[in-house]
């Protein structure tokens, strides 16, 4: 949740290139004090190799450094996915294309680092050291803020504004308080930005979704004679100012219906991996995949789905739909979802398999540890996770990037991010009300002792189905919803063979 506050300060104060430096700055200070928790004597858990209970100084240090990763996060990822796609210019056709494609890029960059994290880093803590893991993280923090830093005269920067959330407001209070005007047959007769102020903005088309607020917009006989500075924000607001309102509006309804899929994605990195450290993880030699090394499979997924997409996908769905994304972006978002859907049923047929190897060896047999049965099971529901999100979270990334105002697209990337957060406690909750509803009357819990004791298939039929009846949701709002709509004005582009191209912004 941290993304909302780093989001918002980045597109109102900070900017997005000082927001990425300030909070790397900040998550290698942390990532530092964790490491000097494992290296400097006085600061580790214990003296002894074994210890019941750590240092108090060692668990000050300990979750400082965690807390400060925490916040540094926070401001780290809206900033710097925004920052990356400010530097596409939407008024070039080709860098227009380049952008489309930026957020499949992004996240097969991050998956990548994912892999390295779940695989090299896990392996280095599990056999080396957690402190040998430390430093690794700390020096690979610090290079990366090295590179960061040198390309600082060739970025494209994009100054803050002051907050997104004040124009807003006096959209609200303007419409609020011309609420018993009658609204103007004619759109045009609506107030807009003046042509001396056009050059600093993109203008919206105006929308009749939401035409309450349109209102705001209305001129009266008293200020037709009033200049541009002696207009009140609180009582007049342009047309462009009113829609991005509507935008902001807009984002609600699909925000809400794609907690169901984070519903799926928070399963991934939690009962996914329980699983896998109840089975065989042995492949060859005696050696053993970590459980959180399972974990790479979604990536994987995520990875090669964004490939053939972007690479084969979309230049012929562009050709047969004529729309320069190939599909728009909804769309993709849906189709993510559907595979959630698949997921959480593949996992509830694997778990119900698991289930009875763990009757028939464990609970019968009396065998202890792991079951036999190999964790490549769970390989079709975590590449199935994979390819959902390859569709659905960069979908997210993108449409909260788009869709939101040009001032607040950090806040936007914040939203997307929440997305998953939010997600992550209603899975907590619902966990919850779970294991209180199956365990009345003297029935078993859903939720035993642990995982050999519990019935985790039928819960993830249960999210299946949530998936089932949301995704009904979601194609029911993702029809009617009307995409951002920019004023057409044109702009010539000289390529590099001195040939001009008119854009159409």
């Amino acid at each position: 949740m941290m993304p909302l506050l780093g989001g918002f300060l980045a597109d109102a104060y900070f900017g997005r290139f000082f927001m990425v430096l300030i909070s790397s700055i900040i998550y290698l200070m942390g990532l530092s004090l964790l490491t000097m928790s494992e290296l400097v004597p006085s600061l580790k858990p214990c003296e002894i190799v074994t210890c019941e209970k750590p240092k108090k100084l060692h668990a000050v240090f300990f979750f400082l450094g965690i807390y400060m990763i925490s916040i540094a996060t926070g401001g780290h990822k809206p900033s710097l996915e925004s920052f990356g796609a400010d530097q596409f210019d939407e008024d070039h056709s080709k860098e227009r294309k380049q952008k489309m494609s930026y957020f499949n890029w992004w996240s097969t960059g991050l998956c990548c680092g994912l892999l390295l994290g779940v695989t090299v880093i896990v392996y280095i803590q599990d056999e080396v050291s957690w402190a040998a893991a430390d430093i690794a993280l700390t020096v690979i923090m610090a290079i990366s803020i090295i590179i960061f830093l040198s390309g600082k005269r060739f970025y494209r920067y994009r100054l803050p504004e002051g907050s997104p959330l004040t124009p807003m407001l006096h959209v609200l209070v303007a419409a609020i308080t011309k609420r018993k005007l009658p609204h103007p047959s004619d759109p045009a007769l609506l107030y807009e930005v003046p042509k001396s102020q056009k050059v600093h903005m993109r203008l919206l088309c105006h929308t009749n979704k939401l035409s309450f607020l349109d209102k705001a917009a209305i001129i009266e006989d008293r200020e037709k004679g009033s200049t541009d500075e002696q207009q009140s924000p609180w009582r007049l607001a342009t047309v462009t100012r009113v829609e991005e309102l509507k935008l902001v509006l807009n984002t609600f309804p699909i925000w809400f219906t794609t907690l169901a899929f984070g519903l799926c994605v928070a399963q991934a990195s939690t009962f996914f991996l329980k699983q896998g450290s109840t089975m065989n993880r042995k492949i060859w030699n005696g050696f053993e995949i970590p459980p959180a090394s399972i974990y790479s499979l979604a990536a994987i997924g995520l990875i090669i789905t964004v490939c053939i997409y972007d690479r084969i996908l979309v230049p012929i769905l562009r050709k047969r739909t004529g729309n320069e994304r190939g599909i728009n972006i909804l769309q993709r978002i849906g189709i993510g979802m559907v595979f959630s859907v698949l997921s959480m049923a593949t996992a509830a047929l694997v778990e119900k398999k698991r289930l009875g190897v763990v009757n028939k060896e464990i609970l019968q047999g009396g065998h202890t540890g792991t079951v036999s049965m190999s964790v490549f099971w769970l390989v079709p529901q975590f590449m199935i996770i994979g390819i959902g999100d390859g569709f659905t979270l960069i979908g997210l990334q993108e449409y909260f990037y788009d869709q939101v105002p040009d001032n607040m697209r950090s806040l936007g990337i914040a939203l997307y991010l929440s997305v998953i957060g939010v997600s992550n406690f209603v899975s907590s909750l619902l966990i919850t009300i779970v294991d209180h509803l199956s365990s009345k009357g003297g029935n078993k819990s859903w939720f035993g002792k642990d995982l050999n004791h519990s019935r985790l298939d039928k819960f993830y039929w249960l999210l299946a189905a949530i998936n089932v009846v949301n995704l009904c949701a979601y194609i029911f709002i993702a029809k009617r919803y009307s995409y951002k709509s920019v004023q057409k004005r044109a702009v010539v582009a000289v390529s590099s063979d001195d040939d001009a191209v008119a854009v159409m912004a």
